[in-house]
Formats: structure tokens, sequence, C-alpha cells
């Protein structure tokens, strides 16, 4: 029994278990809007386009995290002017500029190198953060919740109908920005945790899975957050024991709860909708 406890007696694995909790948590809760409004792509998108910014952040003297904060702007940016002047579809756009700058960022880093690791930018490091890191994440874990705290209804207006929101006065260019902004934000706070690679599943998976279990989004934005939160502080320590990716632990529980959600939900689920068809043919079949 106490050897279940040693990773509470290790300084860093207390900070890694939190700080992964409170960003699973964050990501879980903006995973929502993102399922509801289809931009899966764009949180995969955003997650590899911060690589060049960072990259160029060191050759600058610059924060990373404002480098590649600023990269993932700059990556949205090009996405929505590509697709508003061609006929190409969105998730073209969004393959071509997210392979362009994740390759300019692999680019750079071979030809300027540096103390930039790359195989902690793809992969993360939890168990490596450093204090002005933790404090990073607090800011923009803080910063991204009140924003959804306070704009969460009119968020999800735009996530649900672009045009409705518009037609009631809501400014959907603002809303469109500040969803990126926040999208940009978490996935550079995410990415210390489980790396550019897996930071899509963070936004995606969680609310996902929430999205299988209720039909009401605020009951979908606590279930998330529930199971994002937890499936990272879980993820962190269990991966203390075997000694294995910490980001790929998280992941790996947070599919396992989504493909059970998908065969057990009672309403959207493989078997809710295998008993429905099946009472649909015998109601059919008496009549």
């Amino acid at each position: 029994m106490e050897s279940l406890l040693i990773p509470f007696q290790y300084e860093y694995m207390q900070k890694a278990m939190f700080v992964s909790a409170l960003i699973g948590g964050v990501c879980a809760v903006l995973s929502c809007f993102i399922t509801l409004k289809g931009w899966s792509l764009m949180g995969d998108a955003l997650s590899h386009s911060i690589v060049p910014g960072v990259s160029l952040a060191y050759l600058a003297g610059i924060p990373f995290s404002l480098g590649a904060f600023l990269a993932g702007l700059l990556a949205a940016g090009g996405m929505a002017f590509v697709k508003s002047h061609t006929r190409i579809r969105e998730d073209a756009v969004i393959g071509i500029v997210f392979t362009t700058f994740f390759a300019l960022g692999l680019l750079l880093i071979s030809l300027y190198p540096s103390n930039i690791n790359l195989k902690t930018i793809v992969f993360g490091n939890i168990l490596g953060i450093s204090d002005p890191d933790t404090l990073q994440v607090l800011i923009i874990s803080a910063i991204t919740l009140l924003v959804l705290g306070c704009k969460w209804k009119d968020m999800l207006l735009f996530c649900f109908d672009a045009n409705q929101a518009r037609s009631i006065g809501l400014n959907v260019r603002l809303l469109h920005i500040t969803l990126l902004g926040l999208l940009s934000a978490t996935a550079v706070a995410a990415l210390q945790t489980v790396g550019a690679c897996l930071v899509v599943a963070m936004l995606v998976t969680p609310g996902a899975t929430a999205y299988l279990l209720t039909d009401r989004f605020g009951k979908m934005m606590g279930l998330a957050c529930s199971m994002g939160a937890g499936c990272s502080f879980l993820g962190a320590y269990i991966s203390y024991f075997l000694n294995g990716s910490t980001g790929g632990c998280i992941v790996v529980l947070q599919t396992l709860i989504f493909l059970a959600a998908l065969v057990f939900a009672p309403k959207h689920g493989l078997l809710a909708s295998r008993a429905k068809r099946q009472g649909a043919t015998l109601s059919h079949a008496s009549t």
C-alpha cells in the first residue's frame, strides 16, 4: 500500500500531476467547443504550427511561449486567408499550412542548433517542467477559463450556428479570433505536458467522449473537464510506475474512456443504437 504513495513523496511528481490535471481540464473544456464547431483538425494544425515559433523565439532571445503563441496565431490567420481567397477545401488548407509550419520548424532547428530539444517539443517533458513554465500554465489556464466562463453562451451559439449568432448581433469575427487565440494559447501550455504530437488528443478526445454521453452542453463541459483532469492526473501518476511517456499514458487513458463511451453510452453508444434498430425492426414487423 505504501508503495502506491511513493510518487507523492517527490516534488517533481507532485508538480507533474498537478500541472497535468490543470491543463488537462482546461483542454477538455475547450474541446467541447472544438467538437461542436468541428475544428478537430484545427487543434492538430495549431499544435504542430507552434514548432517554428519556438525556434525563432530562441534565435530572437524572447520567451519560447511567446514565439509559439505568435506562430499559432500566424498559422490560424494563414489558414483563414487561404480558405477565404481560394476554392480549396478547409481540410486541405489546414493540412497544407500545418505541415508547412512543422517542416519549417524542423528545418530551423536543424540549421541553427541550440539547446532546444526536438524530442521535448514533439513529445513533451512534464516531469522536467520548471517553475516559470508552471506559472505560465497557470496564467494561460486562468485566462482561458475566465474568458470561457464569461462568454461561453456566445461561444456556444457561434460554434453551433455562426449565422444565427450573426443575426442576433454577436460579433462573429471577434468570437472566431477569440476561440483561435484560446486554442493557440492552450496548445502552447499543453506542449510541455504531452508535446506537439499529442496536444490534439487532449483538445478533442474529452469533448468527443462527453458528446456521446449527454445532449446538454453544460453537462458536457462538466463531464469533459472531469475526464480531462482525472485522466491527466492519473496518467502522470501511472507513468511513474511504468517508467513510460507521461503524455502517452494520459492520451491512452482518455482513449480507453472514449472507447467505453462509444460502446456503452446510454443514448448514443453502439449498443444503444443497436437496441434502437432492433426495437424499430420489431415494431415495424408487428405492424
